[in-house]
């Protein structure tokens, strides 16, 4: 029964992690549509608090939720058979694309990833926008994103992203309302706070990584993505920023390199946070391929399970505290300045070569935002503009 239990919930997820395009809004869409129109494995209460969680906490909100699916189904063992089952897909495909197509020597090569570095423009300016819509919806949370958007501009450092989110955090405080509605929550869980207080234990305990001090290219992306995936608020597109100004800085991988997989990424189905295989396997030597993609891959998600898994008993309690209400309301829209300071610095400045370029980027836009095509004609469409350009 067990096993036949787990192998509905990797069935149920490997399809979706086939078929899931559009984002992670797309992605909860389709999760409620399968679990629980089709499937019924639970109510709309408890996915929609489910869902809350997801939101509240860094991490990939849809794979969080995904895992939270698993965890309410089959356990611990069905949180991670439907992690592995809707990331195996994208976490593939990107890896091929880092072995077959990034690291060999082509004629083409150069153009196709310019292509794929244009995609990044149109599908980060339509996520500011949809983002600062509802994350921003009053003067408050504009000015905070505002605000944030300018210090980061003027002072591009690696820092600069903990320091706008302690920013966003205060202002929040003095500055925004809480729900005031009281929220219950009653999901049957497999274990109890006591466990979940080990789960958030481990959680701040790697925090410390660093200080083990192994200078190898491959722990320094252990740190990297697992600080990154504990802090970030968003989603995947905003871990671009929190990503490429760290790994960019080691030398390891190229901005160049970074922004494709960040366009190629687009192609695929499932989460964002699958660049990390790519970004994992480009590592040199021993330390890259297979063994650094899978590596790189759950580090980056380890946190954000970590905090579903800890926080879940305690979550009644913590979403009616008023504190945390607005603090986290003003790091989401700190979130959204961070996100459109992304937009100039990697990815103007690194992608824009030409008039030409503007102008495939501003119809992809177009295609996204205002015609709602899917995220992978968009991809086609850059590529396409790209080849045709340096045939001119």
């Amino acid at each position: 029964m067990k096993l036949s239990l787990q192998a509905d919930i990797f069935k149920a997820f490997l399809t979706l992690g086939l078929t899931a395009f559009g984002g992670p809004v797309a992605h909860i869409a389709y999760f409620r549509q399968a679990f629980v129109e089709n499937k019924r494995w639970l109510s709309d209460e408890d996915f929609t608090q489910l869902l809350a969680v997801s939101q509240t906490l860094p991490g990939p909100a849809s794979s969080q939720l995904g895992f939270a699916i698993g965890l309410y189904r089959g356990g611990i063992l069905g949180a991670i058979n439907a992690f592995i089952a809707f990331t195996l897909p994208s976490a593939l495909a990107l890896i091929l694309f880092a072995t077959y197509v990034v690291a060999i020597a082509s004629p083409l090569k150069d153009t196709v990833l310019h292509g794929l570095q244009l995609v990044a423009l149109p599908v980060v300016t339509d996520a500011v926008w949809k983002m600062s819509r509802q994350l921003c919806p009053d003067l408050n949370r504009r000015i905070i994103a505002g605000l944030s958007l300018l210090f980061l501009l003027l002072m591009p450092f690696s820092f600069s992203q903990f320091v706008v989110m302690g920013f966003g955090a205060i202002a929040g405080l003095y500055l925004l309302q809480p729900n005031t509605k009281s929220q219950t929550f009653s999901l049957n869980l497999p274990y109890g706070k006591k466990t979940a207080s080990l789960f958030l234990t481990l959680f701040i305990l790697l925090f410390f990584i660093p200080l083990l001090n192994i200078d190898q290219p491959l722990f320094h992306f252990i740190t990297i993505f697992y600080q990154a995936g504990a802090t970030v608020f968003g989603g995947g597109h905003v871990v671009l920023p929190l990503l490429e100004n760290k790994i960019v800085f080691t030398g390891l991988i190229s901005s160049e390199q970074f922004l494709a997989g960040y366009g190629a990424a687009q192609a695929v189905p499932g989460p964002l946070f699958t660049i990390s295989a790519y970004l994992g396997a480009l590592l040199p030597g021993e330390n890259g391929g297979v063994t650094g993609a899978v590596i790189s891959l759950c580090i980056l998600f380890l946190p954000g399970f970590l905090l579903i898994l800890a926080v879940l008993p305690f979550w009644q309690s913590l979403q009616n505290n008023a504190v945390i209400q607005k603090s986290l309301l003003g790091i989401n829209a700190a979130m959204v300045g961070l996100l459109a300071a992304a937009l100039y610095q990697p990815i103007w400045q690194h992608v824009i070569h030409s008039y030409t370029d503007i102008i495939i980027a501003i119809t992809g836009f177009i295609l996204l935002h205002v015609y709602r095509l899917s995220p992978v004609i968009i991809v086609l469409w850059c590529l396409a503009g790209s080849i045709i350009t340096s045939l001119l």
